[in-house]
């Protein structure tokens, strides 16, 4: 089982999307968080936990997680999805960008 973590600002429209999108994914257990301090569920060392994978949505993600976090991160592999903040939760399109971007990572 691959453990893996969404990571945006706010943890309000793109991360969730993508946790919930592959919440049923076979093999995957999937969570997400924020790098805000605003964030629905902010990002605390308890969720790298045995992480594989954390998706990130853009590069400023990816250093403020390397900044914050990085003794954390362990064995954890960071990908930087290039998603900008510019969909609404489980909006179509962000649907398909998600799939398109995170599914290879997953095989």
């Amino acid at each position: 089982m691959k453990r893996v973590l969404f990571l945006c600002s706010r943890n309000r429209l793109r991360s969730p999307t993508a946790e919930q999108v592959f919440a049923d994914y076979p093999d995957v257990d999937a969570t997400s968080a924020g790098l805000a301090p605003d964030a629905a569920d902010p990002l605390t060392p308890d969720h790298l936990e045995d992480i594989d994978i954390v998706f990130v949505m853009e590069k400023g993600h990816r250093r403020k997680l390397s900044q914050h976090f990085k003794p954390y991160l362990k064995q954890a592999r960071i990908v930087c999805l290039d998603i900008p903040d510019d969909f609404e939760f489980m909006q179509p399109e962000l649907v398909e960008l998600l799939t398109a971007r995170v599914t290879p990572h997953l095989r």
